[in-house]
């Protein structure tokens, strides 16, 4: 008996959700892999900083050299502290992994962000909680976020055992990612709520940087994600590198003296991707905003200081990690990064560059964490399962950032620097801010994309519920892509019309078994 045009439209339907099924587990690549050899990654220590990352009992395998020459021991198997926001803030948790291998993980946090390791051994994280009861004048309902230190060698396993936290009416785009060490009891962290940054010490807030001196502000900026400002470095004693995604910019904030450097200025290019979804305020509707060029960076993450005139970006929304260069003024494309192991980057958050050259990439949606070597070489990388990755750090070093301009010798003045209106400023005589490393990390050149070549793979509508996909179902596999649910629409399009076509046809519903 001949099939019905509905039952052959139901089993085309489902044979092709199979076959894309199987050939995109079939082809998908390893995102496990260990390197070749026991030292998958060596990575030297900077000057005069020789202690092992806490809790590393790997046996030494040689010495590597160090930016002052002097021989330190490598690690057998690279630790790697992570950040896991899990789905969109849910399932969130810190991991170490000791080469591949899962070490510990703590989960006392609905997502986590920015994640460090103090040399106290604790770990500081930024966190946020869906819920609290803890509510202030905000009511019954509201989300906590803030940053915590985590004990990893705690009795019965890692808990958290100090807290700054503070309420948000609602944890959408409210969340503090990033939070930095000053030393003591002093930290600068972001707060995404109110588009600032903000230094505490002793629990006590001692200075604040407001977006608004810099960017228009709408009249409630807590009624819409304006700038979301994602990210804080210290870079030298009082001056910070600061990351506003809406805005496609980094700029440098001296405290005292406000913005002093904007990397990705506004130019010529249209700010209409800076206004989209109710981000950049234009209060007089002329469509002009401090906007940065999307073909240099766009919605970019975790941005790292390498020297003078050098930056490493996680450009998330163009899925590729850039370094720029600062070239007449001008900051440049001069090294990037679209994939790795096979897998195309799909929005990276945080690239760090080692002491020997390599990077560490958090690649988000393909919920991984991996090595390349200068040559885009992968050399390691680890899985999170069906949990998105925020940051990650290589122990014992972190996130290190070079020095910010150059240093002045005995008698010489200050080292001018950048200002919003292009004229030069100088800190005090002998006064510009070191980094506690003191020089400048590796840097890349030679790989950089000219005009015309791809800056962004994304496609309409598609990649949006991809996007939303990944974060509300951990269970999706990490190659399923927009040709993917391009087939599940279709597939899911042709046993609905199938179907229909069938019930509309009594006489021929027995062609199909089980739907009579």
């Amino acid at each position: 008996m001949a099939l019905s045009r509905g039952t052959t439209l139901v089993l085309v339907g489902i044979g092709l959700f199979v076959a894309m099924v199987a050939v995109g587990a079939a082809t998908a690549p390893d995102r496990t892999v260990a390197g070749a050899g026991p030292v998958a990654t060596p990575t030297p220590a900077p000057a005069g900083d020789e202690t092992p990352a806490p809790g590393d009992t790997a046996t030494a395998t040689g010495p590597a050299t160090d930016p002052s020459g002097t021989a330190t021991e490598t690690p057998a198997r690279p630790l790697t502290l992570v950040g896991v926001q899990g789905g969109w803030v849910k399932r969130g948790d810190v991991r170490m992994f000791s080469g591949t291998d899962e070490v510990w993980r703590e989960t006392a946090a609905d997502g986590y962000f920015e994640v460090s390791m103090l040399a106290d051994g604790t770990v500081l994280a930024a966190f946020a909680n869906e819920s609290s009861d803890a509510c202030g004048d905000l009511g019954p309902d509201c989300a906590r976020t803030g940053f915590r230190h985590i004990d990893p060698d705690a009795p019965g396993g890692p808990r958290v055992v100090e807290e700054y936290s503070f309420p948000v009416g609602s944890l959408t785009n409210s969340e503090v990612h990033a939070v930095d060490h000053l030393g003591g009891d002093r930290y600068v962290f972001t707060d995404m709520e109110h588009e600032r940054v903000a230094v505490i010490e002793d629990d006590t807030e001692v200075w604040q940087w407001n977006a608004s001196s810099f960017y228009e502000a709408p009249p409630d900026p807590t009624s819409r994600d304006w700038l979301h400002i994602n990210d804080v470095d210290a870079i030298g004693e009082g001056r910070f590198l600061v990351s506003v995604r809406n805005a496609n910019q980094i700029v440098v904030v001296e405290r005292g003296q406000g913005v002093v450097e904007v990397i990705n200025e506004d130019g010529d290019s249209t700010d209409e991707n800076c206004l989209d979804d109710g981000r950049l305020y234009d209060g007089d509707g002329d469509g002009d905003v401090r906007c940065g060029d999307p073909d240099v960076m766009k919605e970019q993450h975790n941005p790292q200081w390498l020297g003078p005139g050098r930056v490493l970006v996680a450009d998330s929304q163009n899925h590729r990690v850039v370094e720029l260069h600062k070239e007449g003024g001008d900051w440049e494309v001069a090294w990037v990064l679209r994939e790795a192991g096979g897998i195309k980057l799909t929005w990276p958050r945080d690239a760090d560059r080692l002491p020997n050259g390599n990077t560490l990439v958090t690649d988000s949606r393909n919920q991984r964490v991996f090595e390349v070597d200068p040559d885009k070489t992968l050399v390691w990388s680890a899985s999170t399962g069906g949990d998105i990755p925020y940051e990650a750090d290589r122990l014992p070093y972190g996130e290190i950032s070079g020095a910010y301009g150059s240093e002045p010798g005995p008698g010489d003045g200050a080292t001018p620097t950048d200002t919003p209106d292009g004229t030069a400023t100088d800190t005090t005589p002998g006064a510009t801010p070191t980094t506690t490393d003191g020089y400048s990390l590796p840097t890349v050149t030679g790989s950089g994309e000219t005009a015309g070549d791809e800056t962004g793979s994304e496609v309409p509508v598609l990649s949006l519920v991809v996007a939303a996909m990944r974060g509300t179902f951990s269970w999706l596999p990490f190659w399923f892509a927009e040709p993917h649910l391009a087939v599940t629409v279709l597939s899911v399009g042709l046993v609905v019309a199938g179907g229909v076509d069938h019930w509309r046809n009594p006489s021929k519903r027995a062609a199909l078994p089980g739907l009579a």
